[in-house]
């Protein structure tokens, strides 16, 4: 049950990403991350009612807590991420590093990897580069200098692999919080952590919101593709918390941290966006080595 929890967990936060990437190109990205941070709360005090376990202990909250940074951090950087580059991109080195970190971590407290699996993390890297790699796309103009200055395809490569690490660094932390809070406490640790999510970035879209004087009959129609992802957003995070009880944190980290094939295929197929052949190798390797961890 922990691994096909934390399938789930994978399936729900892919198409929570894919859905939100599509609001950030649409609606500011501070506006969109607090939408979603603010539904996975809403979505958390409810569960909460029915899942609250033995109650809230200080370490569990703390944890909690923790996990909320890498919450808000991760999320905020994806969307950016998503908006300003290419979908692909951005969710597989989020989705690689997201497999490595935990896994060194789990590697740390004990879990146990494998000659296949240690393959695998390699493997993750080497993809990440690959990924992330834009040499051989056209220049179209130069700079001041007489420098070639990159096309705007290799711009949102570029800038987005950029947000794509950072995402993938924080919610790595976001897993290996969750991991370490337990589930003896129910859905508190998620509950505190987007609490916490929401306490740090919706202040600042208000400030924005009053500042840029953002008129209510263009917000409200804003909302409904955040709260989408939302809702879709907490029943991963309640998935991947409960996978955590039944499992290792190196094997249902990695298993959810295969997420971005589901933003991928979703942005190939609904969007249209392209690969190159280095990139989908890439991607290829990617996929190869969450599966080589999961199997170790």
């Amino acid at each position: 049950m922990g691994a096909v929890l934390g399938l789930i967990a994978a399936l729900a936060y892919g198409a929570s990403d894919f859905v939100a990437g599509i609001a950030s190109r649409r609606t500011p990205v501070m506006l969109v991350t607090a939408v979603t941070l603010v539904t996975e709360f809403l979505l958390a005090l409810v569960v909460l009612a029915f899942v609250h376990g033995a109650g809230p202990t200080p370490s569990a909250l703390l944890w909690g807590a923790l996990s909320g940074v890498g919450s808000a951090v991760g999320t905020l950087a994806l969307y950016q991420g998503f908006a300003v580059g290419s979908m692909s991109i951005v969710a597989t080195v989020s989705g690689v590093l997201t497999v490595v970190i935990p896994a060194v971590v789990g590697v740390a407290i004990g879990n146990r990897l494998t000659v296949l699996g240690l393959a695998g993390v390699l493997a993750a890297v080497v993809a990440v580069a690959l990924v992330s790699w834009t040499g051989g796309l056209p220049f179209r103009r130069r700079t001041d200098d007489g420098r070639p200055s990159p096309s705007g395809d290799e711009r949102r490569r570029t800038s987005g692999a950029g947000y794509g690490a950072l995402a993938g660094a924080s919610f790595a932390l976001l897993f290996i919080a969750l991991e370490r809070s337990g589930t003896s406490s129910g859905v508190w640790p998620v509950a505190s952590g987007q609490l916490l999510a929401c306490l740090a970035i919706v202040p600042i879209v208000l400030i924005g919101m009053r500042r840029d004087r953002m008129p209510a009959s263009t917000v409200l129609p804003a909302l409904r593709l955040p709260a989408i992802a939302g809702v879709l957003g907490g029943l991963a995070a309640f998935s991947y918390l409960s996978a955590t009880g039944l499992g290792e944190l190196v094997i249902v980290a990695v298993l959810t941290s295969m997420y971005p094939a589901v933003t991928v295929l979703l942005a190939r197929f609904v969007l249209g966006e392209r690969w190159s052949r280095v990139q989908a190798a890439g991607l290829v390797l990617s996929a190869a080595s969450v599966a080589a961890v999961a199997l170790s």
